[in-house]
């Protein structure tokens, strides 16, 4: 996929997630609270671990570029001690400390709307050869390390619609990206093969919606890519 169309679905979802949020959460202290199945976040810490994974990316932009990338998207996602007990620990801290940074549930959405429009920004200008350093290490075109972020603000907005009762407002643009990096360059034909809607196909795989024997046959057959997600 192209940068503008990676970074389209980014700013898209991300700001589809703000409207909802504001619209489902709006300045009721009680909706931010709520739990989520991302335990032990509230929709509020989860909030601030989606703007967590976002705000790396102004430092990694303000590092010296590694001379190459070797890792991909779906490589960034492999069962590593990026996903020990310690790691995610840390990573359940982070959003904590990024969700104390503003008085209420609110403030943190209007803290994360300004910070991945920053962050929009910033890759826009950025060479198309861009290659970044991951906080794990990885060097990875910036285009790949955006497609992570798409997964990110898509897969836990969905978390987030659950957490509130509301529909998933996962978007078309998020969806293609996500889908793709699953199943592939032809991945619209793979899930009409399987009858699945994209946001059905994606819970599924990312373990929102509980898989059965047939499910997972069926999509080893297309060839799934699977994710190691914290």
């Amino acid at each position: 996929m192209r940068r503008d169309q990676i970074l389209g679905a980014f700013s898209t979802e991300a700001e589809r997630l703000t409207a909802e949020l504001d619209r489902s959460a709006g300045s009721s202290a009680e909706r931010w609270s709520l739990p989520t199945a991302c335990t032990p976040w509230t929709v509020r810490e989860l909030l601030g671990h989606i703007a967590v994974t976002v705000t790396w990316l102004p430092g990694m932009l303000a590092e010296q570029a590694p001379a190459h990338a070797t890792v991909g998207a779906a490589e960034y996602y492999r069962p590593d001690p990026r996903f020990s007990p310690e790691t995610n620990n840390r990573r359940i801290e982070l959003a904590r400390e990024y969700s104390a940074q503003a008085e209420s549930g609110a403030g943190v959405l209007a803290l994360f709307a300004q910070q991945w429009r920053r962050v929009a920004d910033l890759c826009a200008a950025e060479p198309q050869d861009r290659v970044v350093r991951t906080r794990h290490g990885d060097p990875m075109l910036l285009d790949d390390f955006l497609v992570t972020r798409v997964v990110e603000v898509g897969v836990h907005g969905m978390d987030l619609a659950a957490a509130l009762g509301s529909d998933p407002w996962l978007t078309h643009e998020a969806a293609d990206v996500i889908t793709t990096l699953l199943a592939g360059e032809d991945a619209a034909a793979q899930l009409a093969a399987l009858a699945w809607e994209p946001a059905f196909f994606i819970a599924k795989v990312t373990g929102r919606i509980p898989m059965t024997e047939q499910d997972r046959t069926q999509l080893e057959r297309i060839g799934i890519r699977w994710l190691a997600l914290g």
